[in-house]
């Protein structure tokens, strides 16, 4: 039953002339699926209007040649020959009462145009801001009457899809409208360049042009950017930022509001808490009286129902929550709040828009497989057998491993030689910054506490005869992984001469309580966030810290999940020096020498202690010892012995929990008839 405090969560808002069911709005997100996997993205997104969210939207839809993107995956409203794939989508959004929202786009200087090898148009001309060797031309008066027109198409062919909110994109300074009004991209003369009224003329034009091609039938909203985060040297919340948004006012149906770029924007965890862009939706609130959309990582009613009633916004956006489930807002509507899988702010999903594949989630390991596995977040299949399982290990793997099979209806006994369930989680959410992360354990523990058929034991290191003792009828070995000292990583496959000395130590020791002092070297050859938490720990604790890479900058991977730039700039004003290309040669006398990635140069460096922070190793000794023995098993009615998660090669929290959770999905399954266990989307090939 939902608690009444809640209720205003579930109250009808009017959007121009569409109306959505409740207050909960999936803004768009980018998900790797995009105009190349069609039933993929649709699935995805139907799911989650089947959990409640009033409003779906797509993700970034280039309209038009000129804005190719390549080789990211977004969508592509270019012509007639795209609208079935859309169809699908928003049949999927409707089938459960929910409204289907297309954010169409046209990046402008920002579209390198690798495909359609089409020239780049901007406001101005100039190069692309990213490393691309491409450069954009000025476009003309007539240029801008005819993107105005190829707007109005895509509008036109949005409604005739049958979507109920059509966008015009100006965030994040990715498109067009934006650039128009940057003073750092418009350096116009005419009038759509100089003062700010000109600048806006853009954005206003597509707005009113919307307006009177769909506007009778779909609702008109404006994705906007309050404030780039970067000073004088870019739009500002409470100056241009605000201005804009004041003589706009009413044109627009709804107002979408977030901060620029997408780095700010989507922040992790980490470096923002929930729902930090409060003061920046505030002030769109205070001089609009259509409804406001916000964003920030909301995953708790008591903050959505605060920000709603203090006047902050009018509909609780979300991205990675309505990702990490699907069904938060029907959770909250039947009063399962200890059922929500809360996000924990890792940005794991924005690395699928990076790579180019499907989205995926640490906590939600059924997305992005809606479609191709057939996985639903909120049903998972009754067991197919009265078979037993045993899993040792209750790190991320084996929690959610115990957590599926016990929804199945196995009897499941877990057990851990640790004092508290976790695994890595538990140690690595003690860290600084990353605290939410315990939200992987804890969700987890919610669920297994429910369930009946799953017993869990602490303390309880088991061996080969324990588990011949126990007589489980299936085992799963979920012991994890941890990290090397001999320096083994992605530039070295030999150890580190002099790595075996007592002052080297890896993150483990750190974590288990090793004080860090003195001159304290971090070699971080992994590329994540664990070599720059390192030296975070060693500079919160006085140590005089140097972290040293072989990569171009520290920590960098994390490019994908958006914090590169801010675990830098944090490490850099905490002090640590960062020594970028450089590659471990050999470990001394309380000293590290390193080659140059690039040239002949060396460099020594004295140190206390030194943190290798390079590649994690399995702990698949009890694997390999039941597996050299499975003879003995057999005998004692085992029917196999499997393992799961970093116990079998060491990922991401996300690849372990996947792992636990296609292991208990697929239990009982037989797909010998099958190549591919999953299904995949094929292009047609007409005559």
């Amino acid at each position: 039953m939902r608690d009444p405090r809640y209720d205003i969560l579930f109250e009808p808002v009017q959007i121009g002339p569409v109306v959505a069911r409740n207050r909960f709005y999936q803004v768009p997100h980018c998900c790797g699926m995009g105009y190349a996997r069609p039933k993929t993205a649709a699935a995805m997104r139907g799911m989650k209007a089947e959990g409640g969210w009033a409003v779906v939207s797509t993700e970034e839809c280039d309209i038009h040649h000129t804005s190719d993107i390549s080789p990211y995956i977004e969508q592509r409203l270019w012509d007639d020959n795209d609208i079935e794939q859309h169809s699908l989508m928003v049949e999927a959004v409707h089938a459960h009462n929910s409204l289907a929202a297309i954010e169409l786009a046209h990046s402008g200087r920002m579209a390198p145009n690798h495909f359609s090898r089409t020239i780049p148009i901007g406001a101005s001309g100039g190069p692309n801001p990213g490393f691309d060797p491409v450069s954009a031309r000025q476009m003309t008066l007539r240029d801008i009457r005819e993107l105005r027109a190829i707007y109005r198409r895509a509008a036109l062919r949005a409604r005739a899809i049958g979507f109920d909110i059509v966008y015009v994109y100006a965030a994040h300074m990715l498109t067009l409208p934006a650039q128009f009004l940057s003073k750092r991209f418009n350096h116009r003369t005419d009038e759509y360049g100089g003062s700010l009224e000109n600048r806006v003329r853009f954005l206003k034009e597509l707005i009113i042009d919307a307006k009177e091609a769909v506007g009778d039938r779909c609702a008109i909203a404006v994705r906007w950017m309050m404030d780039e985060m970067m000073g004088e040297d870019g739009l500002q919340c409470d100056e241009e930022g605000i201005e804009v948004v004041s003589m706009l006012a009413e044109l627009p149906d709804l107002w979408d509001v977030n901060v620029s770029d997408w780095d700010n924007d989507s922040a992790t965890s980490r470096f923002q808490p929930e729902g930090f862009q409060e003061p920046y939706i505030q002030r769109v609130k205070q001089v609009t009286s259509k409804p406001v959309v916000g964003v920030g990582r909301f995953t708790s009613p008591d903050t959505m129902v605060s920000q709603i009633k203090r006047g902050v916004l009018d509909m609780i956006g979300a991205a990675r929550p309505s990702i990490a489930d699907p069904f938060l807002p029907k959770k909250i509507e039947e009063g399962r709040l200890d059922d929500i899988r809360e996000c924990i702010g890792c940005n794991i999903c924005i690395t699928g828009d990076y790579t180019m594949t499907p989205v995926r989630c640490t906590q939600n390991p059924t997305m992005g497989e809606e479609w191709r596995r057939g996985w639903h977040p909120e049903i998972i299949p009754a067991a197919k057998s009265a078979e037993s399982v045993l899993i040792v290990g209750a790190g991320p793997a084996g929690l959610e491993c115990a957590v599926a099979l016990g929804k199945r209806g196995y009897q499941v006994t877990l057990t851990d030689a640790n004092d508290d369930f976790g695994g890595r989680v538990l140690f690595e959410s003690a860290l600084p910054g990353l605290s939410a992360w315990r939200r992987v354990l804890d969700y987890r523990m919610q669920q297994l506490h429910k369930l009946s058929n799953v017993e869990t034991y602490l303390s309880s290191e088991m061996d080969l005869d324990n588990i011949i003792e126990f007589g489980a009828d299936r085992v799963v070995i979920a012991t994890g992984a941890n990290w090397r000292t001999d320096g083994f990583g992605r530039e070295r496959y030999i150890p580190v001469p002099g790595s075996d000395q007592s002052w080297v130590y890896s993150p483990d020791d750190v974590m288990n309580g090793l004080t860090l002092q003195g001159q304290v070297v971090i070699y971080d050859d992994d590329h994540f966030y664990m070599g720059s938490v390192m030296a975070e720990v060693a500079s919160n604790l006085g140590a005089e810290v140097t972290i040293v890479t072989p990569a171009p900058d520290v920590s960098h991977w994390t490019h994908y999940t958006l914090e590169q730039q801010a675990i830098q700039q944090h490490l850099a004003k905490l002090g640590v020096a960062i020594r970028v290309q450089w590659e471990i040669k050999e470990i001394g006398d309380q000293s590290v020498s390193f080659d140059c990635c690039y040239s002949e140069r060396h460099m020594l460096l004295s140190c206390d202690q030194i943190i290798m922070v390079t590649s994690r190793q399995p702990n698949d000794e009890l694997y390999q010892s039941c597996v050299d023995n499975m003879d003995q098993l057999r005998s004692a009615g085992v029917l196999t012995i499997d393992r799961i998660g970093d116990c079998v090669a060491p990922g991401t929290i996300a690849a372990a929990v996947y792992s636990g959770h296609l292991w208990a999905r697929q239990l009982g399954d037989d797909d010998s008839d099958s190549e591919l266990p999953f299904s995949r989307e094929l292009i047609k090939v007409s005559a």
